[in-house]
């Protein structure tokens, strides 16, 4: 049975709707109200708070902590300086991602890393031999999403830190209300924004922070619909969903390499040995057999689907998880697995797996559609993701 997080008392009396879902043992709100379009008009438009600290979070501290963090990651961890983050997966030794999430360089000897699974063992034994302590901190540390266009003039308002020269994928520390907190220019909606991480015990002293000076900003509390929208519209995967963890596939093809995820830009060969650099090598040399890419449906042949049957084309409320079968003629050639309607691009989107050669952008496909209980095909595009990218996202307030 689920339990609330750090922020429990806060989201419980402004959850409307009472509509949760379990996150890693926690209560996680899907929308505080009966709908989500406020949320999800708060990230494009405004700034939203997100409730992150299900969360899994490690530290790693010690002599040999860039050594481990080295040892896992596909990136190259010697050329991070402090208070930098990576975004960044790690493998097993056939190549196969185990997870994803972010690693934070707090300082020289001190790294604070993010997962959507537990991996205390996997780095605890990867650790074998090197002089680092691992710890596990996902129940002592509480953390917040704030997104959006108007995050980083509330976040000045309450954090009495140097955000002005803060840029993308970078970390500093501070205060909020008294509350010591370190703050990353990151976040998982594609927009600008931070994450606040603080003491778990001090969690709620942080939200009323922001709550007190949110109404100029038109702060909104934000769920895990409207962020499941902006996530795709930034082209960013969800792990049970876009891809598996090769530790809980059941069969091969539920596993996936980085670069069939669309990561390859985040793999370096040519760094030290690290877990899985081997089989990615001969992944390369043998070609990449297919790969997670975007699609956008003609949304003039879903109008039509409609139509012959006498009804008004239907955009879905929300995010579609379920995976529906990708065409090149009359093959199979992938599925798509994350499915939306962005409001701010008016156009249906998708998250899907294609089949070489047909991953390359620009190539015409068909994904199934069903409407009144029939399946039918509509045109779509593969098109390069991000597919909503605002400059604002990266430059500096």
């Amino acid at each position: 049975m689920p339990v609330g997080s750090a922020f429990h008392a806060r989201t419980l009396e402004l959850c409307e709707s009472l509509n949760y879902r379990d996150w890693a043992g926690y209560y996680a709100v899907s929308a505080y109200e009966t709908h989500h379009e406020h949320e999800y008009n708060a990230l494009r438009n405004a700034c939203g708070l997100i409730d992150i600290s299900p969360l899994y979070k490690y530290r790693l501290s010690g002599p040999d902590a860039l050594r481990l963090v080295n040892r896992v990651i596909t990136r190259d961890a010697s050329r991070m300086s402090a208070g930098q983050v990576y975004y960044t997966p790690w493998c097993d030794d056939d190549g196969k991602v185990i997870d994803d999430g972010t690693v934070t360089r707090v300082a020289e000897q001190v790294f604070r890393w993010t997962a959507a699974d537990p991996n205390l063992r996997w780095f605890t034994e990867n650790a074998s031999g090197l002089n680092v302590h691992v710890e596990d901190i996902s129940e002592t540390m509480a953390a917040l999403a704030l997104q959006g266009p108007t995050a980083a003039r509330l976040l000045a308002r309450v954090c009495d830190a140097d955000l002005s020269s803060l840029k993308y994928f970078r970390a500093t520390s501070g205060h909020i209300a008294g509350v010591p907190v370190d703050v990353s220019r990151t976040g998982y909606t594609g927009d600008l924004g931070y994450e606040i991480w603080m003491p778990w015990d001090a969690a709620v002293t942080v939200w009323d922070a922001f709550a007190s000076a949110g109404h100029a900003f038109d702060l909104h509390p934000v769920g895990m619909l409207a962020l499941d929208i902006a996530r795709i519209e930034a082209g960013l995967l969800l792990i049970d969903v876009d891809f598996h963890s090769s530790r809980k596939a059941l069969i091969e093809a539920q596993k996936y390499s980085p670069y069939e995820l669309g990561l390859g830009r985040l793999v370096d060969l040519k760094k030290g040995p690290f877990v899985g650099r081997a089989a990615l090598r001969e992944e390369v040399k043998r070609g990449i057999a297919r790969q997670i890419v975007g699609l956008e449906l003609d949304w003039t042949e879903v109008e039509k689907l409609y139509e012959a049957v006498g009804l008004p084309p239907t955009a879905p409320a929300g995010t579609s998880r379920v995976a529906v079968p990708v065409y090149k003629g009359r093959t199979q050639i992938g599925r798509a697995t994350s499915t939306t309607w962005s409001t701010t691009l008016k156009k249906m989107i998708a998250l899907a797996t294609v089949d070489a050669p047909h991953y390359a952008v620009g190539t015409r496909v068909e994904m199934e559609m069903t409407v009144e209980a029939v399946r039918h095909r509509a045109a779509a595009t593969v098109v390069p993701t991000p597919f909503f990218n605002p400059a604002r996202k990266t430059a500096l307030p």
